[in-house]
C-alpha cells in the first residue's frame, strides 16, 4: 500500500471536478442558513453525519470488494433528490477520467463500461482507492473530509468568509471526521458479509430540498 497515493487522491487539485460543487452550501447561504463561521460549522457537522457518513461507507465498501453495481443502487436509494443523484454521477464520471489516467485497472475500466454516464462518486472513489492500493479507511477519510471541505471552500467565495476561519471549522470537525470514518468502515465490513442493506442510510432533508431548489436557479456559482 502506498500512503502517498492517498495524498494524491485527497488533494483538492486532483482533477475530479469537486471545485465546481458547493455540497449544498450555495443554497444554504441563499436561504440564510449559513451566514458566518459558526453557522458554517453547524452546516458541515450536519452534512458530515448524514451525506458524509453514507458516502464514506459506500467508498469503504467498494475498497473491500462489494459489488459496485449493488453499491450504486444503494447510493441511488439513499439519494431521494434527482438533482443530487445527477450531481453524484457527474462527479463520478469526472473522477473516473482522472482515476483511469492515474491508476489504470481492469476494475475501473469495467465500472466505466457499466456506467457510461457515471456511477455515484463515492462508489468510483472506493474503486479508485482499491486500484491505488489504499485501505477502506483511506477511502472513507477521503469521502468524509470531502463532505465538509467542499462547503467550507465554497463559502469562502460565497460569503467572502475569511479562509482562516473556514479552515478553523475543518480543524474543529476533525475529531468528528475520525468518528464518522470509524463508523463507516465498520458498516462497510458488515456490508461485505451481510449485503448493502447494512450500510447507513442517514439523511439530510434540507440538503435534498435545497438541491432541488438550487437546480432551478437561472444563475448560480456552483453546479450543486
Amino acid at each position: 500500500m502506498s500512503r502517498a497515493a492517498l495524498l494524491v487522491l485527497a488533494d483538492g487539485r486532483f482533477p475530479a471536478g469537486g471545485h465546481a460543487h458547493s455540497g449544498g452550501a450555495e443554497a444554504a447561504v441563499k436561504a440564510g442558513r449559513i451566514t458566518c463561521a459558526a453557522s458554517l460549522e453547524d452546516f458541515c457537522r450536519g452534512r458530515l453525519h448524514t451525506a458524509g457518513l453514507v458516502a464514506a461507507a459506500l467508498a469503504a465498501a467498494a475498497v473491500l470488494g462489494v459489488d459496485p453495481r449493488e453499491l450504486d443502487a444503494a447510493a441511488d436509494a439513499r439519494t431521494p433528490s434527482p438533482a443530487l443523484r445527477g450531481a453524484a454521477r457527474r462527479l463520478g464520471r469526472q473522477l473516473m477520467r482522472a482515476a483511469r489516467a492515474s491508476w489504470p485497472s481492469d476494475e475501473l475500466s469495467a465500472l466505466a463500461w457499466e456506467f457510461p454516464k457515471g456511477a455515484h462518486q463515492p462508489v468510483v472513489l472506493g474503486v479508485t482507492a482499491r486500484a491505488a492500493g489504499l485501505a477502506p479507511e483511506d477511502a472513507a477519510y477521503c469521502a468524509a473530509y470531502e463532505s465538509v471541505s467542499g462547503p467550507a471552500t465554497a463559502t469562502v467565495r460565497l460569503l467572502s468568509l475569511d479562509p482562516f476561519d473556514a479552515t478553523g471549522v475543518l480543524a474543529r470537525l476533525a475529531p468528528e471526521v475520525d468518528r464518522v470514518v470509524d463508523r463507516a468502515v465498520r458498516a462497510a465490513r458488515r456490508a461485505r458479509d451481510e449485503g448493502v442493506d447494512a450500510l447507513p442510510a442517514a439523511s439530510g432533508p434540507l440538503l435534498e430540498i435545497g438541491a432541488e431548489w438550487h437546480a432551478g436557479w437561472p444563475v448560480r456559482l456552483f453546479a450543486s
